[in-house]
């Protein structure tokens, strides 16, 4: 473990599209900053599914305009990954990647400690960017430890001639049992009757152009629907599984893919003394709406782990937080 020599301006955790765009304003202002990232750069991109588009529009990704040039009308993952990745050394941006901050310490008068897996940092302001990926949510029945479950989608080809059973009712489940269903697998898509009978994009539904070709695949018969209310049992051949009506089925099965959705671990914005509020299914950290300041002086964030959860506004936010922060620091500054 290592001390750094000197103290900056502003050190920022998390290398995502949030991250980024915060390190790529921070450099314009002038100010010493710092990114560390547990993962790589853009670590929730690159744990995107293979060959996945991407919902948002090119300039709702892109951290200057004219950047991003995907191929179609949206990116693909590696399009978008690539993009990011070059984005940081082209401008040759300060991240250190494969380095967790393990404590953050409020220092007085001001400014912060932060202790990673490789040094201790000191920073006269912190911005906050972890995402909301960290834990993955489960639905707590027996069964759920066997290695053939899975939190996580990676790509369908190790399931060809396979029974794989998807559960969850967002974009992420749809798109596993879609592409399942097109790479050869017999995938049963259990979704809850409320999230496939939602329409509604504002409540989260899912997206038309996934929707579309998942509709297909039922009706051709490729990929079998089926709307359930409790998972009751997963074993080593079968999943016990009910009905919308409460009835009891018993799926045959070799893999199944629990797509669910994820939270945020606020436990180092706990520890350091920031407030969390529940806001829907998820905690959120409590702060100002204007500055996105937390109720620890000198302690910002941004990015899905707040109320602004799209990635349009993972990179907007910054480029109006951390001109604040420059400017707080300035006139902090003795004439």
């Amino acid at each position: 473990m290592t001390t750094s020599g000197k103290r900056f301006d502003l050190l920022i955790i998390g290398a995502g599209p949030a991250g980024l765009s915060a390190a790529d304003v921070a450099a314009r202002e002038g100010l010493e900053y710092l990114v560390v990232e547990k993962g790589l750069i853009a670590d929730t991109v690159y744990h995107y599914p293979v060959g996945l588009t991407v919902f948002s529009t090119t300039n709702e990704l892109e951290l200057r305009e004219g950047g991003l040039k995907p191929c179609r009308e949206k990116p693909t993952r590696e399009e978008l990954l690539s993009y990011y990745v070059r984005f940081a050394l082209e401008h040759d941006l300060r991240i250190n990647t494969e380095e967790a901050v393990t404590r953050i310490e409020p220092l007085a008068p001001e400014g912060f400690r932060v202790t990673t897996t490789r040094a201790v940092y000191e920073a006269a302001r912190l911005l906050v960017c972890t995402g909301a990926m960290a834990r993955r949510r489960r639905l707590g029945v027996p069964g759920e430890d066997l290695p053939k479950v899975h939190h996580r989608f990676v790509e369908p080809f190790p399931y060809v001639r396979k029974d794989v059973l998807v559960v969850g009712g967002g974009n992420s489940a749809a798109e596993a049992a879609l592409f399942l269903s097109e790479g050869g697998a017999r995938p049963t898509f259990a979704v809850w009757p409320s999230d496939w009978e939602n329409r509604d994009p504002k409540r989260g539904c899912i997206k038309h152009w996934v929707r579309g070709p998942l509709e297909r695949e039922i009706e051709e018969g490729r990929l079998r629907l089926f709307l359930f209310s409790e998972v009751e049992e997963i074993k080593e051949r079968e999943v016990r599984i009910k009905d919308a009506e409460g009835r009891s089925h018993a799926l045959r099965n070799d893999a199944v893919f629990i797509l669910i959705g994820s939270d945020a671990d606020l436990t180092l914005l706990r520890e350091a003394g920031v407030r969390v509020e529940r806001s829907g299914l998820t905690e959120v950290p409590v702060y100002d709406p204007e500055t996105f300041e937390t109720n620890v002086p000198g302690l910002y964030v941004a990015g899905h782990f707040t109320n602004s959860r799209h990635i349009k506004e993972a990179v907007a936010v910054p480029r109006r937080v951390v001109p604040l922060i420059a400017q707080s620091l300035r006139s902090a500054q003795p004439a």
